[in-house]
């Protein structure tokens, strides 16, 4: 049982780390929203359509899925094994003493991270792959105008600004947890892991959150 628990925590700790990876790829491309209109449009959509024209991205793409679904079925499997070994309903223990909130509340902050990730596969990714869409003067698919036509309205941005909180808060503790099953909170090492998290999320959750209060106002 002790196994498979360590099993289970070294699975999350690996798709964890590989899903932070792919945020700072996805966030560096997403930067170019924030250049002029027309350059922004121009980068963005031949960035798009570089992505999807590669079959290595695609290849990715399905790992990322495939990482997604394993992060978030683990992460289940393990909530229901420490309630279990606990023996106690969460709501009536003592954790709150010595715990963040964050970590009290991952199962909340998830599912609020895995309902937005519907909602904007649906806006963006199957609106790319499966409609037909218009072209831009260089002849790629129109994904910005799709995003800035997406960001217009507030309750959209608004949507996005408290799902990328909540994801802020679940990378912090991730993180943390991450380098704990790995072995890498050490004593030793703990300052410099902390500061990296700090620094790791406030960049992801910062930049992600710039983007579409960006759109809305200057579009």
């Amino acid at each position: 049982m002790k196994t498979s628990s360590i099993q289970y925590k070294l699975i999350m700790a690996g798709t964890g780390l590989f899903l932070c990876f792919f945020l700072v790829i996805h966030l560096l491309g997403n930067l170019q929203l924030l250049l002029p209109a027309a350059e922004a449009k121009e980068q963005f959509n031949w960035y798009s359509h570089l992505l999807a024209g590669n079959l290595f991205i695609k290849i990715v793409s399905w790992v990322l899925l495939l990482s997604i679904i394993a992060h978030a079925v683990y992460a289940l499997i393990i909530t229901r094994k420490s309630n279990k070994a606990n023996g106690t309903k969460y709501a009536y223990d003592k954790r709150g003493a010595s715990s963040t909130w964050n970590s009290r509340n991952m199962g909340l902050l998830g599912t609020v991270i895995l309902v937005f990730l519907v909602i904007h596969l649906k806006d963006f990714w199957y609106v790319s792959d499966f409609t037909t869409m218009n072209l831009d003067k260089q002849g790629n698919k129109d994904m910005y105008s799709v995003v800035v036509l997406t960001f217009h309205e507030w309750w959209y941005v608004l949507i996005y600004e408290i799902s990328f909180i909540a994801l802020g808060f679940h990378l912090l503790h991730g993180f943390f947890s991450a380098a704990r099953t790995l072995g890498i909170y050490h004593p030793k090492y703990v300052n410099l892991v902390r500061y990296t998290g700090w620094v790791y999320t406030a960049f992801i959750t910062g930049g992600f959150m710039l983007i579409p209060i960006y759109l809305y106002f200057n579009n």
